[in-house]
């Protein structure tokens, strides 16, 4: 591979301009591509077979005025809503109407009103059941009167048939009580007939107060008139839809400002997908600042970003056009461009980094520097860094196409989108970097050799190294100790997707948020929809007492506030429910709520014969959280075993892998812990904008692991295998631990410094879902480089000694062997050498 790369970088030396120019169109083409067939991108998280889905598509077919999303508009007047200001809602709520998609509207001075209307019928009901028990106690008094009157007629009549049998009264008095017999059965019946007709309302008015008290809580104006909820429907879940329709009902409701009324819309209806903002750019001007301290030259320092920007440019550039056909995650290019920055620069420098020592040495040998001799060193540089490229492209590269076993689209849109941004980074690398180089000329070498011999002197990685394998057993507990205590945190890690609270306090989907927290309570903001099927078709009287006695059920949940009955089918087969939490969906009582909604609550009513279903947002955020959950550790599993594979062919050790291994699960542990930490816990929140602790982005363990397992990978390699190089010719084996790491500690420090540049830029980005992922790399790679690879590798290497290096024969015999260094390829390819050079090919 070596030497197949020395050709590419010959190549790319010689013929510099056409590389360029290669590139240009490459990079021009896709803009046009972009141009003519680029798409929004989608906020969907794709989950296959998800019990969520299927219950929301369900309910859908069962009771279509439920079906699809639903975005919330909040209103806001400070003095309450004038008539003018109504009048302006009313108008923009028929706008809204005439949008694409939208089918609907619910007015929330209209629903407020039935909802309070349905509270004064209840109190008039009870009013009347009160004056209907009256009636039923008068009746019965009355019935007893005539009871006694017809007993003491029949005594009478008993008394004078026995006495005076010929008294004349007698007839009279037999039919008088005859007619009060037949007055007292009519009044039987007709009390009986009171009495089922009381019972039926009584039973009417427990079940409608039961009801209404269950969801007592539901509103859509708040209780001082101030704020209000407008519902607006659409034919399609919010993530089908395309933010350009979407972004149609903000617009429409810039009159509503107009008339004073302030106005803000959820999270599912504003959602930006622009990549790139004041924080990647400070991220991009530090690693800016970092390369030119490396190199010294703002040329030569200009060129890794060159590099970067080109890969990253062709690679997601061609991904918005790929929208055309496909449907890309607004997260996808975020994580490509994170990546794709970092080892863009890190590939670069590393070339940069080897053709400058290179050409520092022929001018310390004082042989001139000539066009040739700059091509031969840009080929070697391409053909032994470039090897080393390779390899730690490659390891990312199969690290992120792993996310396919995860099974999950969007996770693997991810893994994917950001690999091929690497791979075409990787090829930007090997061939623009040396054409770049070829037309820097002699200008590439470094300044400190040009008009004197560099002095010889310890700098940092030498007395750090030093150090550190003299007090070996102190560092390594040191290492572990500081790693573990970062680590303690993750034993708290709990998973979710962010929700309004997550966002920037200056966002609208922030301060809808927090208005329908305050107004309404923070589980307004993540209502859960539960499905209820039954049997057999419920008889139209008896539907109240089959919701109530649903309700009860979903309501005796810890966690649930309200509980208000949304719907029933056609055929009465279904009943829909609106279940509202005490606490905001991402909490994690809602997380048990749910649980046990899908649990227990579902047994119980399933043995009573109604089949329970539980969604919505907020059971979607859940669902897909434990997906990602139980994917992880077959993904962590693959990982390793990946780890461990590719570094025995490396370095031919049994123990320098396990070395690393261990040392990338400190790293990622240690990283977990300071997420759990800053966003779940809210440590530091106003140094990074955590204003509203919650669950960690659950995407973010899968790809930390991922990426961090890659870039971990490249500082081992680029370290240790300069380690293995001074131990194969002939040093000891701790002697080799310290050449190695002095030969290769500094551009290793400049490239993580770069990568933690190019991450923290995006702890501060619009999109709240890269922040905890942009925060939790840039400490990775900072304690990774640092404390394992700086610290833990080298102490650890010199306490083993020879003992490091060993690999059983038979396994040495079986593995292939890679030429990481190229070694071979410096013996063997030799510019060939010119006794006098022409002037005008003299470049130093």
């Amino acid at each position: 591979m070596a030497s197949f790369l020395y050709r590419i970088g010959m190549g790319s030396a010689r013929r510099p301009f056409a590389v360029l120019l290669a590139w240009v169109l490459i990079l021009g083409g896709v803009v046009g591509a972009m141009l003519s067939l680029q798409r929004p991108m989608t906020n969907e998280f794709e989950l296959p077979d998800s019990e969520f889905a299927q219950v929301l598509d369900d309910l859908g077919k069962q009771i279509p005025e439920i079906a699809g999303g639903t975005g919330t508009v909040v209103l806001h007047s400070k003095d309450g809503f004038t008539t003018e200001q109504r009048a302006a809602i009313d108008k923009t709520m028929a706008d809204w109407r005439s949008l694409p998609h939208v089918t609907g509207t619910v007015d929330p001075f209209e629903t407020q009103q039935v909802l309070d209307q349905g509270s004064k019928a209840l109190a008039k009901g009870e009013r009347e059941l009160i004056d209907g028990r009256k009636q039923y106690e008068d009746g019965a008094y009355q019935l007893n009167q005539l009871r006694w009157l017809i007993s003491e007629g029949e005594q009478d009549i008993a008394r004078l048939t026995r006495n005076d049998p010929d008294n004349e009264t007698l007839p009279f008095r037999i039919d008088g009580q005859a007619e009060l017999e037949t007055m007292l059965a009519d009044g039987e019946r007709k009390l009986d007939r009171a009495q089922t007709k009381l019972a039926e309302g009584q039973e009417a008015y427990t079940n409608g107060a039961t009801l209404s008290g269950l969801g007592d809580g539901v509103r859509l104006v708040s209780k001082d008139g101030s704020t209000a909820l407008v519902q607006v429907r659409f034919d399609a879940s919010m993530q089908e839809i395309s933010p350009d329709d979407l972004a149609l009902v903000p617009d429409a409701g810039q009159q509503l400002t107009k008339a004073g009324v302030d106005v803000d819309y959820g999270q599912e209806l504003v959602f930006d997908t622009k990549v790139g903002g004041i924080g990647e750019i400070v991220g991009i001007a530090v690693a800016a600042v970092v390369l030119f301290i490396m190199l010294g030259s703002f040329v030569m320092a200009g060129l890794p970003l060159a590099i970067a920007f080109t890969g990253v440019g062709v690679s997601l550039i061609g991904a918005m056009a790929l929208t055309h056909w496909l449907s890309i995650q607004q997260m996808a290019p975020v994580l490509g461009a994170m990546l794709g920055l970092a080892v863009g620069i890190d590939y670069a420098l590393f070339i940069v980094n080897r053709h400058r020592r290179q050409l520092g040495d022929v001018v310390r040998a004082g042989t001139p520097v000539t066009r040739e001799e700059v091509r031969h060193s840009v080929a070697l540089a391409t053909g032994t860094a470039g090897t080393a490229v390779v390899v730690a492209g490659a390891t990312v590269v199969i690290a992120l196409a792993a996310l396919l076993v995860s099974g999950i689209p969007t996770l693997v849109q991810m893994g994917v989108l950001a690999a091929a941004t690497v791979t075409v980074t990787v090829l930007v690398a090997l061939t623009l970097t040396p054409a770049l180089l070829s037309l820097a000329g002699g200008r590439a070498a470094p300044r400190a050799t040009k008009k004197t011999m560099k002095q010889h002197h310890d700098g940092w990685p030498e007395k750090w190294v030093d150090l550190v394998t003299r007090r070996a057993p102190a560092a390594i507990v040191a290492v572990v100790l500081v790693m573990g205590a970062l680590a303690l945190p993750a034993l708290s890690l709990r998973l979710g997707l962010p929700d309004g609270g997550s966002e920037s306090p200056s966002s609208t989907a922030f301060r809808a948020y927090e208005r329908v927290a305050k107004a309404f309570g923070p589980g307004a903001n993540g209502p859960i929809l539960v499905s209820a099927d039954v049997e057999s078709p419920i008889a139209a009287p008896d539907l109240i007492a089959e919701q109530v006695r649903v309700g009860e059920a979903l309501a005796a949940v810890d966690g649930v506030r309200d509980v208000l009955p949304i719907g029933v089918s056609e055929d009465r087969l279904t009943m829909a429910f609106q279940v509202v939490s005490e606490e905001g969906p991402s909490a994690q009582t809602t997380v048990s709520l749910v649980d046990e909604l899908r649990g227990s609550v579902t047994d119980k009513l399933a043995a009573q014969g109604v089949d329970v279903g539980v969604t919505g947002q907020t059971v979607a955020n859940i669902e897909v959280s434990e997906r990602l959950a139980e994917a992880l550790p077959l993904y962590v599993a693959l990982v390793i075993g990946l780890s461990l594979v590719l570094l025995t062919i490396v370095f031919r050790s049994v123990l320098i892998p396990i070395l690393a291994t261990a040392g990338f699960l400190l790293s990622v542990m240690a990283s977990f812990g300071v997420i759990v930490a800053v966003y779940q816990w809210g440590w530091l929140g106003g140094v990074f904008d955590v204003h509203n602790p919650g669950a960690v982005f659950s995407f973010m363990p899968t790809l930390l692991i991922g990426i961090l397992f890659g870039l971990a990978m490249d500082y081992q390699m680029f370290l240790v295998s300069g380690m293995r190089e001074s131990y194969v010719h002939g040093q000891s084996a701790r002697a080799a631990v310290r050449s190695g790491f002095a030969s290769g500690a500094r551009v290793v420090a400049a490239a993580a410094l770069i990568m933690v540049a190019v991450f923290s830029g995006f702890v501060f980005s619009h999109l709240t879902m890269a922040r905890p992922i942009g925060l939790a790399l840039a400490v990775g790679v900072l304690l990774d480089a640092f404390l394992i690879r700086m610290t833990l590798t080298p102490a650890v290497m010199s306490l083993l000694g020879d003992k490091v290096w060993w690999i059983p024969q038979w396994l040495d015999r079986a593995l292939p062997h890679l030429d990481v260094e190229g070694s071979a390829l410096v013996d063997k390819q030799r510019p060939k050498p010119r006794v006098v050079p022409a002037r005008e090919d003299v470049l130093v």
